[in-house]
């Protein structure tokens, strides 16, 4: 194999050659050698077709169950939770801000990170994200049991600490491993399962808790989360011999499996990649970018009230911003396999931008929508470009540990995003300055993004 990235990797047709018994196509002299720049396995790799119902892919389950390990915890644990806020006001008298402080738990997620992303490299996805979910399950079935303020903010931690084992420290490798020559669109697909939760699991507590209560609520969401975690325990596979041999039953091509095993052994250790410049270049990039979770999402709605949305066209417009993400994340997952996900990612961040700086614009409603739909655009794409950047430049050797730290420094927006807020709000009676510090923000993260120069993978990859 040619030294190079290891998302690009380039094999002769001797190491790609199918057996002599095997009537799968091999790959021609032509998609062996060197291609443009830009070019990528995905187009090199010439895919047989697969027909028939004992051809599903294996791998096709294991991304649908990815996609649930991410919709579900985003959904029930971010989305839903302004559903319960007013039923638990009535039920114990609580104030607002007492039970809003729950999220604040959320930074437990980030500092966990790197335990969970080692536990990951030495055991493997499937037990982390099996027992990852099976907390959040737990977590969510003893709420309705609460009967103090202390109790809510335990069971939240419960939550928030199978978050990171459930969501993104996992999907890397997963995704990596079976699509490693469609990672970027796949990526893309999994990731959307963020948005199918915001906009499914917060019209599904409204129904429920309507019907029957708050507390039955939480009961659904344990037994959705319980039943993903039984499901994840008999579907998600990932040693390299069960996606070569699942390549093989498929009929995909030797290149296929080839591609997969060269993805799961290139890389860099975690010692190596916090020496490197271009790992920190990355990870503040990627943090300021973050900001755009709890400096715009959160206050969006309270920012378009206050400039004369009404409340329902605010939350109209928040919904708005879920659904486009769908496309967004599709679309910025494709896109790296044309470019790599560092440019990627700051062209998702100038939408952001752009979008944040029509939403403080004096101009009216019209604006304001424009600024909703651009913003959108970028949004739904971060989630996505967050794993990809990763992956694509360190690989996969130690993905687990290396995301691990990457999150725990990703806290830092979720822990003074909200407070920058909530204090330029107080001073100002207006979001817009605190959006402009955010527009600030972004502008840096750009910038780390596309003067951070990735390192060449080393010999053994």
């Amino acid at each position: 194999m040619r030294r190079t990235a290891w998302w690009r990797a380039e094999y002769t047709p001797a190491e790609l050659a199918p057996n002599s018994s095997s009537k799968e196509p091999s790959l021609s002299a032509e998609t062996s050698k060197s291609g443009p720049a830009g070019d990528t396995p995905a187009k090199r790799f010439r895919l047989p077709a697969i027909t028939g119902p004992d051809r599903i892919y294996q791998g096709w389950y294991v991304a649908a169950v990815a996609f649930l390990s991410t919709g579900l915890p985003v959904g029930t644990a971010q989305y839903a939770f302004g559903v319960f806020v007013e039923p638990l006001e009535q039920e114990f008298g609580w104030s607002r801000g007492q039970i809003t402080f729950a999220l604040s738990f959320g930074v437990i997620s980030g500092l966990i990170s790197p335990f969970v992303g080692r536990l990951v490299d030495r055991i493997g996805a499937r037990p982390v994200m099996v027992v990852s979910i099976g907390l959040m399950a737990i977590g969510f079935l003893l709420r309705p049991l609460i009967t103090e303020l202390w109790q809510f903010y335990l069971f939240s931690t419960l939550v928030y600490l199978g978050f990171p084992g459930a969501t993104s420290v996992v999907l890397g490798r997963l995704v990596s491993l079976w699509f490693p020559t469609t990672r970027g669109r796949m990526m893309g697909t999994v990731t959307a399962g963020n948005n199918f939760g915001g906009l499914t699991m917060g019209p599904l507590a409204g129904v429920v808790i309507a019907l029957s209560g708050w507390q039955l609520g939480y009961v659904v969401f344990g037994a959705l989360l319980a039943l993903l975690a039984v499901i994840a325990f008999f579907v998600v596979k990932e040693r390299n011999e069960e996606v070569t041999a699942e390549a093989k039953r498929t009929r995909r091509s030797e290149g296929f499996a080839a591609a997969s095993r060269a993805a799961a052994r290139a890389g860099f250790t975690l010692a190596e990649v916090v020496r490197m410049p271009a790992f920190w270049l990355i990870t503040a990039g990627l943090t300021c970018a973050a900001f755009t979770y709890q400096g715009v999402l959160t206050q969006l709605v309270p920012h378009l009230t206050n400039e004369g949305f009404q409340r329902g066209h605010a939350v109209a417009a928040q919904s708005v911003i879920a659904a486009v993400g769908i496309g967004s994340k599709l679309f910025f997952g494709g896109l790296t396999e044309r470019i790599n996900a560092r440019k990627a990612t700051a062209i998702c961040v100038s939408l952001q931008a752009a979008g944040v700086t029509l939403l403080i614009l004096p101009f009216g409603t019209p604006v304001l929508w424009a600024g909703v739909l651009v913003y959108a655009l970028g949004f739904g794409g971060l989630g996505a470009l967050i794993v990809l950047a990763i992956t694509e430049t360190f690989g996969l050797k130690q993905f687990g540990s290396i995301m691990g730290i990457v999150s725990l420094v990703m806290t830092i927006p979720t822990a003074v995003g909200p407070l920058i807020a909530g204090l330029v709000y107080d001073a100002t009676a207006s979001y817009r300055l605190s959006f402009a510090v955010v527009i600030a923000m972004f502008a840096v993260g750009i910038a780390c993004m596309l003067f951070a120069r990735p390192p060449k993978m080393p010999a053994s990859s």
